[in-house]
């Protein structure tokens, strides 16, 4: 199953994508004469659990062939949870060759955590506001990350892909100015529209090796990140059982799991976005996600 959010005349709702378009799941439902609550977000499909997967399953097998499949082109599509309910959890320097061009003396003992707001959130095609006076230095950092199912505490590593519903894509947009200038990292991490996040949220259990997934980021289709999951430093179970020491995650959180090697302040010199730039990036499984500098 491969969920968006999408706006269709001015609603949001959501949907799977199917090989011919984008299935509209609440007008199918309701088509099919089904009585079961359906939940109106993807956050509330993700806390509904089983229950709300085996509606949408059941749906997408009685409609695949309905007329409430709908054009691509007829929809905007959305970040798959267009408005986070808390900071993203971002992990920093993930990969040794990154955290080699980044200057690091050697790769992190531990996993590097930091934040990007909510409202940094954009969807697929829409634009990367360059922030003219504010920074000069913008970045694209491409990156897998992982949407949590339920309520996540104490984890083990083990039992760590229990607590996993899907993965997206999301590009670690980074205003290098503002990051190194406050030190800590969140302002310059959490700009409006510094994280751009879809297209789809794809469920686990299309994705069942996600440690093992390309990975390349183009911009103005100039291949400048060519990496694989495999090479993480801090695995996603690592991760998830690291935050969870005494950090309670909960359903639709989303964690980034850190960017290769190929970021533009990693050139000598730096190769930085600049306003009329298309950035994608692109994750094997999930799709492409494509923005442009404005």
């Amino acid at each position: 199953m491969r969920f968006v959010t999408f706006l269709q005349n001015g609603f949001q709702k959501i949907g799977l994508v199917t090989g011919e378009g984008v299935l509209d799941l609440h007008a199918a439902k309701e088509a099919l004469g089904i009585s079961v609550n359906l939940p109106e977000s993807l956050v509330e499909v993700i806390e509904a659990g089983d229950s709300a997967i085996d509606l949408v399953q059941s749906i997408q097998k009685s409609a695949e062939s309905s007329k409430y499949i709908l054009p691509v082109s007829d929809v905007q599509l959305l970040a798959p949870i267009p408005r986070p309910r808390k900071n993203i959890f971002c992990v920093g320097k993930n990969y040794v060759e990154h955290a080699k061009e980044m200057k690091a003396d050697k790769p992190p003992e531990h996993p590097i955590l930091f934040s990007k707001a909510p409202t940094s959130v954009i969807g697929p095609d829409a634009d990367i506001d360059s922030h003219p006076g504010v920074t000069e230095k913008i970045d694209y950092e491409g990156e897998l990350a992982i949407v949590i199912g339920k309520k996540a505490k104490s984890v083990k590593k083990e039992q760590a892909y229990e607590y996993v519903f899907g993965y997206t894509i999301i590009n670690d947009v980074s205003a290098r100015d503002k990051q190194f200038r406050h030190t800590q990292w969140l302002l310059g991490k959490s700009l409006d529209t510094f994280c751009p996040m879809g297209p789809v949220l794809v469920h686990k259990s299309e994705l069942p090796d996600p440690q093992n997934l390309n990975l390349e980021t183009r911009v103005n289709g100039e291949v400048r990140q060519s990496s694989n999951t495999s090479l993480m430093i801090f695995d996603i179970p690592t991760l998830i059982a690291t935050i969870t020491e005494g950090t309670t995650l909960e359903p639709g959180d989303i964690i980034a799991t850190g960017t290769p090697a190929g970021v533009g302040m990693g050139f000598e010199p730096p190769r930085l976005l600049q306003a009329g730039d298309v950035v994608e990036v692109e994750i094997e499984g999930i799709g492409v996600l494509r923005n442009q500098v404005k």
